[in-house]
């Protein structure tokens, strides 16, 4: 049973180690940060319901999700063909276009959840009576 905890923290380790690796190697995983706090704190000023906090968090991690998963193949594509090959680019580039569907869908989602009530207390906030 001892084993299988220590197990688990080391792999909680390498995990964070690879959120570590990703954010200081990654120019859009910082990008993909600032926009999801500005998101987090927009929503928390509009007092969301909680369901649409759940959908914000999910999209999130799907952001995040295919950002790692793009900067796993990277780098596994660096090591497996140092040299510039057509399937290496195609496989990078394929793992953009993760990245970019992810980071569209969230920008529906943000706009979906956060452009009515942001729009109806903005409105209010400007209104010159």
């Amino acid at each position: 049973m001892k084993s299988f905890f220590v197990s688990r923290v080391h792999s909680f380790r390498h995990a964070i180690r690879g959120w570590h690796y990703v954010l200081r190697t990654q120019r859009n995983a910082w990008i993909h940060s600032a926009i999801a706090t500005a998101v987090f704190l927009v929503g928390i000023w509009l007092k969301l319901p909680p369901r649409d906090f759940a959908v914000i968090i999910l999209t999130a991690a799907l952001v995040f999700t295919a950002e790692f998963i793009n900067t796993s193949i990277e780098v596994t594509v660096d090591l497996a063909s140092p040299d510039n090959h057509p399937l290496a680019k195609i496989g990078k580039d394929v793992g953009a276009a993760a990245v970019l569907v992810s980071a569209l869908a969230a920008i529906f989602i943000g706009l979906l959840l956060l452009g009515p009530p942001l729009w109806q207390k903005l409105t209010i906030l400007f209104t010159i009576n």
